[in-house]
């Protein structure tokens, strides 16, 4: 059996003449968590809508567990967790009526009540009448739900949206057991701090384009070196004046570069000018990502 729990092949939507997404080709592996980043509009919630056959695709494949999203659609759902970033929700139904009715429909899962065990750590009253919930009580509401079956693949678009730190916290946690459990997470979310505490690799969308896929250090690696340099004597301007490199900030001792390439070609320079320290900083995933959408793209950045 493949390992491949997300597979999808020239995945393109069309909303008329508007561009949703366009030759998405995405895997994610069997046990991992994978983070799936963009702003507003680059074409995550419709790629996930995809998946779970909300909509259809103008061309291209989209597969889960090796079945098709079209074809086989009920039966792959039953392997499914879901969290949409617009939850919709029964309002005139208590909170657990809700999760009873919705533990039947999904059927013998293996986990009967273990919806009570979530409830408990989110801190949910589940007496209460959704109608009556705050925002971030109703999202408590839908992370119940999504994990309640323990599915084999839990989809989330922003899943700690509206959740005080606290409970952001252990549904991080809810995310590392699923992970711990063999399971798959396929996860998207603008708080790119969370993303780089859970995720193995991280898909970046941009203009419904799939740019990037790597594994986050990797990707961390590989893009950019942030380096400040302490000198007896300050080097001239145009010193460090090489392709990929820029200087972003300078003193009368030290100068701080962010470096894409030509690392030792820096190096060298520096050495030339009696460099007596050098220190390196971390470089964020929320760096990279604004380094993506920072740059190029009329300031379109989350």
């Amino acid at each position: 059996m493949s390992d491949k729990v997300i597979e999808t092949t020239g995945l393109t939507v069309y909303y008329g003449k508007q561009r949703g997404i366009k030759d998405v080709n995405l895997t994610v592996e069997q046990g991992e968590a994978f983070g799936f980043l963009g702003p507003n509009g680059a074409g995550k919630t419709t790629t996930q809508r995809v998946l779970l056959d909300v909509i259809r695709p103008t061309a291209g494949r989209a597969a889960i567990f090796g079945l098709d999203s079209q074809a086989q659609g009920v039966q792959l759902r039953r392997r499914v967790g879901y969290l949409p970033g617009e939850l919709a929700l029964y309002k005139d139904m208590r909170i657990d009526r809700f999760f009873e009715m919705y533990e039947f429909l999904r059927g013998a899962n293996g986990a009967k009540g273990y919806w009570r065990e979530l409830a408990g750590r989110l801190d949910l009253d589940v007496g209460r009448k959704i109608a009556k919930l705050s925002r971030g009580n109703k999202q408590k509401v839908g992370v119940v739900a999504a994990f309640m079956n323990r599915p084999d693949l839990l989809i989330l678009d922003e899943p700690t949206g509206g959740l005080d730190p606290l409970v952001q916290q252990t549904v991080m946690e809810m995310v590392r057991e699923v992970k711990a459990d063999g399971r798959t997470v396929f996860f998207s979310s603008h708080i790119l701090p969370e993303v780089q505490a859970v995720c193995d690799r991280v898909g970046i969308i941009r203009q419904g384009e799939l740019i990037a896929t790597q594994g986050i250090e990797e990707l961390i690696a590989a893009r950019l070196n942030r380096l400040t340099m302490v000198f007896d004597d300050i080097p001239p301007a145009a010193t460090f004046d090489l392709p990929g490199v820029s200087e972003t900030a300078r003193t009368e001792r030290s100068i701080t570069l962010e470096v894409r390439e030509n690392l030792p070609q820096v190096l060298a320079a520096a050495a030339r000018h009696n460099v007596r320290d050098i220190e390196t900083h971390n470089v964020s995933l929320e760096d990279i990502f604004l380094d993506f959408y920072g740059k190029g793209d009329g300031g379109n950045h989350a």
